[in-house]
């Protein structure tokens, strides 16, 4: 059997304030732009954009503690989707599956993973968890 791995992990700043719906079962979902930097063959530096996607208890906390240009952290796994735009149209689209985002600017609460988490102290104990 092959043995494969799906794992995103990205440290960046939101673009845009988290949207935040509801699914139609009444599940949070937060989606949010993330910033992060590619630098280039020539030394100069230019944004690369992800599309990440947060449920329940972690959207509620993403969407209640992060603004536009707040450094975040993400880990989760990417996903291919596809959908039909009004005018018959197909698109794709790859996104970022949070299972964790820790925040790390000041007015953020800390960490998220799902679980409704968001204390300081949690941010503190997964920066010393992370290889940077």
């Amino acid at each position: 059997m092959s043995r494969t791995i799906n794992r995103v992990a990205l440290l960046g700043r939101v673009g845009t304030d988290p949207e935040m719906r509801y699914s139609q079962n009444g599940t949070a979902v937060c989606q949010l732009r993330l910033a992060t930097d590619r630098r280039r063959q020539n030394g100069e530096t230019e944004a690369d954009w992800h599309s990440v996607v947060c449920w329940g208890k972690q959207a509620e906390a993403v969407g209640e503690y992060v603004k536009k240009g707040n450094r975040v952290y993400v880990a989760g796994s990417l996903a291919q989707n596809s959908y039909e735009t009004e005018d018959g149209q197909r698109r794709h689209r790859t996104e970022v599956h949070a299972q964790e985002v820790v925040f790390l600017d000041s007015n953020g609460a800390g960490r998220s993973n799902g679980n409704g988490n968001g204390s300081r102290e949690a941010a503190a104990e997964a920066a010393e968890d992370q290889p940077f």
